[in-house]
């Protein structure tokens, strides 16, 4: 028996104004989120987005096509009410960040690593005044509790929609420093996704292409780059 899906069951979309924001209505009737709330979005950007997406859909309603709307979805009923478990788990990212963890050999993959990750590594030092040190090796080693704090204080102030889309801009490249460089602009963000996933393309170069592990990356790659769309959109 083939799986039931939701059909289509409006004729139009439409964005408008509601208190705390914007909302996006079917016929006349709000859009809910899973949790039943009503989704009052903090722009009409995002409004927008979440709006074409419901117009885009054609006889049966497909959410792995509704990428603004699900993560809109998770800022209310999921990162709203665990706000803090949330930007504690992400914050504890700078103390394992990918880009202090440096190869132990071969030379070439450490002048990579350094050419690559120290500009970012600086940037968060003068940005924030928070300095992560690159270590040699897999070994855990903790970076200084001023830093780590600075950067808490930071991640702390986001809103549950920008939260929502920081989660994975830090858990897809694996550095809470390359999550805030995409929010803040630093780089385009095809490029800082590169930089997250230098070792890996290390890899390719030495033993080859893999078409799963590709298909794999290209996924990651478009939800990363879908965050920070979200992002840019909730402010």
């Amino acid at each position: 028996m083939s799986e039931w899906k939701p059909k289509r069951f409006w004729t139009e979309s439409a964005v408008v104004e509601a208190e705390g924001g914007h909302t996006v209505e079917l016929d006349g009737r709000r859009v809910k989120t899973p949790a039943r709330e009503t989704l009052i979005l903090p722009t009409r950007a995002m409004a927008e987005a979440v709006a074409a997406e419901w117009e885009a859909q054609d006889e049966v309603v497909d959410p792995t096509l509704m990428p603004f709307t699900r993560t809109a979805n998770a800022a209310i009923d999921k990162v709203r009410i665990q706000h803090h478990e949330v930007a504690e788990m992400l914050a504890d990212y700078g103390d394992t960040d990918l880009l202090c963890y440096r190869a132990t050999h071969p030379q070439e993959l450490q002048n990579k690593q350094s050419a690559e990750w120290d500009p970012a590594l600086d940037w968060a030092a003068e940005t924030f005044s928070a300095r992560l040190v690159p270590v040699a090796g897999v070994l855990h080693q903790s970076q200084s509790d001023e830093a780590l704090a600075v950067l808490r204080q930071r991640v702390h102030a986001l809103d549950e929609f920008q939260l929502a889309a920081f989660h994975d801009l830090v858990s897809l490249s694996g550095s809470l420093i390359l999550g805030f460089a995409a929010a803040m602009d630093w780089r385009a963000p095809d490029e800082i996704w590169r930089i997250s996933r230098l070792d890996e393309l290390w890899q390719i170069e030495q033993w080859g292409h893999d078409d799963e592990a590709h298909a794999v990356a290209e996924t990651k790659k478009t939800a990363f780059l879908h965050a920070k769309n979200f992002f840019d959109i909730s402010v």
